[in-house]
């Protein structure tokens, strides 16, 4: 008879595949809770210590690791093998189920001691696993639950061959991949950049197509649960890998603004960045900061969206995504009614960035994140004048939105709306001519944001040229002094934040 060896963290599915193994013959054997539930939905089942003639020991760190096991996990079932099992009294095992204790889960808590994360790091488990993994060639292994009903009607159908058991195997190895990877994420927790980081990824959704139609992409996860997980999307075209790209910029500058806030995004830069009384006319005013860019662009709003509001972005040109917290039932009706193409999505709010990784030929370079402070506390006015009360909300502002658009950034706002954004520029003066250019006069009195110091006076006087009077920039240029001169000229209000902001 085949025997099994059930040992599982996440009880899902249990017992109906067991019951199924049963009904193909298998005698069961198992572990501590796995052993509990299994007899008291009234299943034959023997423990662990009852093959290994050794009890669990050290309060359950020791139950599978044992000869008894691991041979039977590992025999081929060649004769020799098979003789040798027979000279130390070993049976075979022919199946294990099993999944690992939580420690990812465990150590996401905020409470968890260090006690506690040790004690749920398994090791029998992934022990188990490997070893099954490794004997693909006779043994099954399976790991995730969504697996049971396929392996059990394979067996039943007499169709379990060793295609569908190397493919198992493989699940086992990226399971304990992944779960090792998170163990040594955890000992590195308080490292900002440790001697070793470990990547392991789950494609969790395939998209539409790479950032050209030529180009297959997908969306990985690390394991943790990203506000893409908690994304419902409501109708549209399946998203694409820039989709996601933009997207992922735009939520995550909307979401840092407070009160009914809009951001439209073209080509992961911001064309459109406004708040407002109401959220209608926060996205009404991000528009007409850059109409032409916003078309197929990103619009994300911080607040649910109404009808008026709904009305308003179906009136305008179109936008390949939309996401808010949630939507109105009249307003998701205006929405779907139109542009079957165009993707409307509701979404959580996305969390705290982490390490950046950019590949590079024979590996990646990787940065912690940029973090904004808009503590107007430690930054420094170097002019004569100062900034008034309006213009110091600007200057907030323009800073936040030039951290998230790529240098050289140049960003004018006037009255808490986005009027202008040089992005990508080269040189900083062709940045600031761009911005300037696009205000169309719309800048006078409002604040300018630099994400780098103004290496010469030019930006600036184009700056001046458009009607500015505030302007934030980190500063620690050669030529500070002048630019300092060169605001005072222009009768400009000039903030020194210490901190640059490029994005590349």
């Amino acid at each position: 008879m085949p025997t099994a060896l059930l040992s599982v963290s996440d009880k899902t599915g249990l017992v109906d595949f067991a019951q199924r193994l049963l009904g193909r013959n298998f005698t069961l054997i198992s572990t501590g809770g796995t052993y509990r539930i299994l007899t008291e939905a009234g299943l034959e089942v023997s423990k662990v210590s009852d093959v290994t003639g050794f009890p669990e020991i050290l309060g359950g760190r020791v139950k599978t690791l044992h000869p008894k096991i691991h041979g039977g996990l590992l025999a081929k079932r060649s004769a020799e093998h098979l003789s040798e099992l027979g000279e130390h009294g070993i049976g075979t095992v022919d199946l294990v189920a099993a999944n690992l204790y939580p420690f990812r889960e465990t150590v996401a808590r905020e409470d968890v001691d260090e006690a506690e994360a040790l004690e749920n790091i398994d090791i029998g488990g992934p022990t188990m696993l490997r070893a099954a993994a490794k004997n693909y060639p006779h043994v099954t292994v399976v790991v995730d639950p969504a697996d049971y009903d396929n392996v059990a009607a394979a067996l039943e159908n007499e169709t379990l061959d060793e295609a569908t058991r190397r493919h198992l195997a493989r699940k086992a190895f990226a399971h304990t991949a992944a779960y090792d990877a998170a163990i040594a994420g955890w000992f590195a927790k308080d490292e900002a950049l440790p001697p070793t980081l470990h990547l392991a990824l789950t494609r969790a959704q395939t998209l539409r197509y790479g950032e050209n139609p030529h180009q297959q992409a997908a969306r990985y996860s690390d394991g943790s649960t990203g506000w893409w997980d908690g994304a419902t999307q409501h109708k549209g075209a399946d998203l694409s890998y820039l989709n996601l790209f933009d997207t992922e910029a735009a939520w995550r500058l909307v979401s840092k603004l407070s009160g009914p806030a809009c951001v439209i995004v073209k080509h992961a830069n911001p064309c459109g960045v406004a708040l407002g009384g109401n959220v209608a006319e926060a996205y009404e005013r991000a528009f007409a900061c850059d109409p032409k860019s916003a078309f197929g662009g990103i619009v994300t709003l911080n607040i649910k969206v109404d009808e008026a509001t709904a009305e308003a972005i179906m009136a305008n040109p179109k936008a390949d995504v939309l996401v808010a917290p949630g939507y109105s039932e009249a307003a998701l009706e205006r929405l779907t009614a139109k542009r079957k193409n165009m993707r409307v999505l509701s979404a959580p709010p996305p969390g705290s960035s982490g390490l950046s990784y950019r590949r590079v030929d024979g590996g990646f370079i990787v940065q912690t994140p940029d973090e904004v402070a808009l503590d107007r506390s430690s930054w420094r006015v170097v002019t004569e004048r100062q900034p008034s009360e309006q213009q110091w909300r600007d200057l907030r502002l323009a800073w936040l939105v030039c951290a998230h658009t790529s240098s050289n950034a140049i960003v004018f706002v006037k009255d808490e709306q986005a009027v202008a954004v040089g992005a990508g520029q080269q040189s900083r003066v062709d940045a600031s001519e761009l911005a300037a250019k696009k205000a169309a006069g719309r800048a006078e009195g409002g604040a300018c944001a630099s994400d780098a110091f103004y290496p010469f006076r030019d930006g600036l006087d184009a700056a001046a040229a458009a009607g500015i009077k505030a302007v934030i920039q980190p500063g620690g240029s050669v030529n500070d002094d002048k630019i300092i001169a060169a605001a005072n000229e222009h009768g400009i209000a000039m903030v020194i934040t210490g901190r640059r902001h490029f994005k590349h």
